[in-house]
């Protein structure tokens, strides 16, 4: 999506009005559905400014496209200026400019990292070279057109405040400038060259136009791509946060001394929290360091370890991978690093009958030196998911740990639209963030009319590439499990049956191609993804009068995560009504943010499914 496109000449003129900010903020409402913050407005006013000066060349044609905001698809993550033209062999080219106002940099001896001063101090952010070699490999890896016509990509960086030093264009970071460019304070000649050197004809052939609407390429998915990963083979291209988690997180294992240390990963869903996790677990084991992938849900662990057999040992795999509660009898810092991903379903005790060791947080801490813990407290979907930061708090600081916090934000799952999960979380009662709809965002969320039309739908999709499924709320019991022959979900007034996911399948579920024809729960899809999710909302969770209202009363007796709810009411009345409440909106978020593409609902409450298709009357699906 561009938030502002012209050509050159129309660019000048806007930045002539004076008013250019304001142009551009406009577009940005309306095109992104929100207000920019006060700071990116000043950023537009200024660096347009700067790039008006290097665009005043006769040489670089007036119908040289001129996109400002670009959004790479299935990201968050927006490039700053773009221009469109063709070069002397009338070749398509696009020079991505990653623009800066910064005015000073350290080294921090992390590939690929600097530190620069914010209003609170200090903070690790990428080089600009990375920045925007980074943003470009992502575009590349996303858009067929890019890839199907030959279109030339070259990024570059543009810091217009910067004077030289050491630092920005230190031999350290020689590799990534010589794949972006990075020009400087008194650089405007050169960027002005350089841009000339690459396009000396116009944007006939709307070049911007054909790659935003062009088809978007499948994304890499993390498991299968791992076997390539543990090969040498750099599969995913850390972008932004992601890079100064990984290299943060690099750097505390690789230089430990002797204190004990831990790091909390705070990340949403589909931030790209497994990714760097499953990044980091490779490049330490080839370090030749110990470390582990640790999680208590047992789906991804199963979905990782299936994807590699046939390229390590079976016992090799069972080293890299680990459920939570195996840590019990291990002697201190036995490890250099375990790696917890879904920290937030983390349990007191484990087991088969949940009573077996202490606690699994304090567990994890003893038993390596570093702990690095992936948490997002919004996708505790049990009454025993104890994951949260004041417990990780609590036992690091019980064992002299030093700690340190580090935030993901980009969001790369639903179709990389930070607005839909902010509408979800509104629409769920989650939290407030007037996000009242989801206008123009290019992710296909509907609401059917009957569970057979979602599975229908679900058919559909999976055709593709086996990458769509069924889940559901757990408010049926698994009668199937001792009886294959019964359906466990059966709504008459829809002429629908459908089974639980089988035990032969297990943890395997999400990936078994018969899977489609099942229906899984929060159990068998959290910390996965597929492209397209469909989701029967249950009565567990009901809208009344716009009220959402949930009753843990109506989940399975066979569903263990609200058991013997009643008596933790009674041991946590003034808490405890809230907890389960977050318990069951929770689950419905998870599963809802399971799709890359899309989601599709249906409510088996009349009253509800008309609620979401109110909250979704002025949505104008992207295809």
């Amino acid at each position: 999506m561009i938030v502002y496109q012209n050509s050159k000449k129309q660019f000048l003129d806007d930045v002539f009005s004076n008013d250019i900010e304001n142009i551009i903020h406009d577009f940005y409402r309306k095109k992104l559905q929100k207000r920019s913050q006060k700071n990116e407005i000043r950023s537009w006013r200024e660096s347009m400014h700067y790039m008006d000066r290097i665009l005043r060349d006769d040489a670089i044609p007036d119908n040289c496209g001129v996109s400002i905001e670009y959004q790479i698809p299935q990201t968050g993550k927006r490039i700053d200026f773009i221009l469109s033209g063709q070069n002397a062999d009338g070749e398509d080219q696009v020079i991505l400019v990653e623009l800066k106002q910064w005015s000073e940099a350290k080294l921090t001896g992390q590939d690929g990292l600097v530190s620069t001063r914010f209003e609170h101090g200090q903070a690790l952010t990428s080089h600009p070279a990375y920045q925007a070699w980074s943003y470009a490999t992502l575009l590349q890896g996303f858009n067929q057109t890019i890839y199907d016509e030959n279109i030339g990509l070259i990024p570059c960086a543009y810091l217009h405040n910067y004077p030289p030093d050491d630092v920005i264009l230190n031999p350290f970071y020689q590799g990534y400038i010589d794949k972006a460019p990075v020009f400087l304070k008194y650089d405007a000649k050169k960027l002005q060259d350089f841009i000339k050197q690459h396009v000396k004809y116009g944007d006939t052939t709307d070049i911007l136009y054909r790659i935003d609407s062009g088809k978007i390429k499948p994304s890499k998915a993390l498991a299968d791509s791992l076997a390539a990963m543990l090969k040498g083979q750099q599969e995913f291209v850390l972008i932004d946060e992601q890079k100064v988690v990984y290299e943060t997180a690099l750097a505390l294992v690789k230089g430990h001394q002797s204190e004990k240390q831990i790091l909390i990963v705070e990340g949403g869903p589909g931030t790209g929290k497994s990714v760097v996790a499953i990044n980091l677990l490779v490049a330490l084991t080839k370090l030749g360091l110990l470390a582990q992938y640790v999680s208590k849900n047992a789906a991804p662990r199963a979905v990782y370890e299936a994807k590699l057999s046939g390229t390590l040992r079976a016992t090799a795999i069972r080293n890299l991978f680990k459920g939570s509660g195996v840590y019990i009898d291990v002697l201190p810092d036995t490890f250099d690093a375990l790696i917890i991903d879904e920290a937030h379903r983390l349990n007191a005790q484990g087991g088969l009958y949940g009573n077996q060791g202490e606690n699994q947080i304090k567990e994890l801490i003893r038993s390596s030196k570093t702990s690095i813990f992936f948490i997002d407290e919004d996708q505790r979907v049990t009454l025993k998911d104890i994951g949260d930061k004041q417990e990780i708090y609590k036992w690091g600081n019980l064992a002299g740990a030093k700690i340190i916090e580090v935030e993901l934000s980009s969001q790369f799952r639903c179709n990389g639209s930070d607005g839909y999960l902010a509408w979800l979380d509104q629409v769920l009662d989650i939290r407030e963030t007037a996000n009242d709809n989801i206008a123009e965002l290019a992710y296909d969320f509907r609401v059917l009319d009957s569970p057979t039309s979602l599975r229908e739908l679900i058919l559909e999709k999976n055709k593709v590439n086996n990458k769509a499924r069924m889940v559901a709320g757990y408010c049926w019991n698994w009668i199937s499990k001792k009886d294959p022959s019964v359906y466990d979900i059966d709504m008459p007034a829809y002429d629908f049956r459908i089974r639980w996911n089988l035990t032969t399948d297990g943890s395997l579920w999400i990936i078994s191609p018969e899977s489609v024809n099942e229906i899984g729960c929060i159990h068998t899809c959290q910390g996965l993804e597929v492209d397209y999710i469909g989701v029967v909302i249950g009565p567990d969770l009901i809208i009344r009068d716009g009220e959402v209202i949930t009753d843990a009363s109506k989940r399975a007796k066979s569903d263990k995560s609200t058991n013997h709810y009643k008596s933790y009411l009674a041991k946590q009345p003034e808490s405890g009504p809230d907890f389960i409440d977050s318990i069951i909106k929770n689950t419905y978020r998870a599963l809802m943010t399971r799709g890359m593409k899309g989601c599709y609902i249906f409510c088996t409450d009349a009253e509800t499914n008309a609620y979401f298709k109110e909250k979704l009357s002025d949505f104008r699906r992207s295809e």
